[in-house]
C-alpha cells in the first residue's frame, strides 16, 4: 500500500507514472484518472481563457492558482491515502 499511496500523490507531477510503476493498482489508478483531468482542464482553460482579450488575461492568472489548488488537495489526498474526489472536475473518469 505504501507504493501504491506515494504514486498516487506523484501522479499528479507526473500523470502516467501509475500506470508505469503500478498498473494493478486501483488507488494508483484513481488518482492517475484525477491528475490526467487536472491537467486537462489546466490545458483547456488556459488555451480558452488565451484566446478572450483582456478579460481572459485577467482570469487566467486566477484560473491557474485554483488548477494549483486542485493539485495539492490531490497530492494531499495522494499521500494520505485517500481516495476522495476533485471538486468541481472529480466525477469525470477517463482511465478506468
Amino acid at each position: 500500500m505504501e507504493k501504491s499511496k506515494t504514486m498516487a500523490g506523484l501522479a499528479y507531477l507526473l500523470f502516467f507514472l501509475p500506470l508505469i510503476v503500478c498498473p494493478k493498482s486501483r488507488y494508483a489508478k484513481f488518482h492517475e484518472n484525477q491528475a490526467l483531468i487536472l491537467l486537462i482542464a489546466a490545458i483547456a482553460g488556459n488555451v480558452v481563457l488565451g484566446f478572450i482579450p483582456v478579460i481572459g488575461w485577467v482570469l487566467m492568472p486566477i484560473y491557474g492558482v485554483g488548477i494549483l489548488i486542485l493539485g495539492i488537495m490531490g497530492l494531499i489526498n495522494g499521500f494520505g491515502g485517500k481516495a476522495k474526489e476533485l471538486p468541481l472536475i472529480g466525477k469525470l473518469t477517463i482511465i478506468k
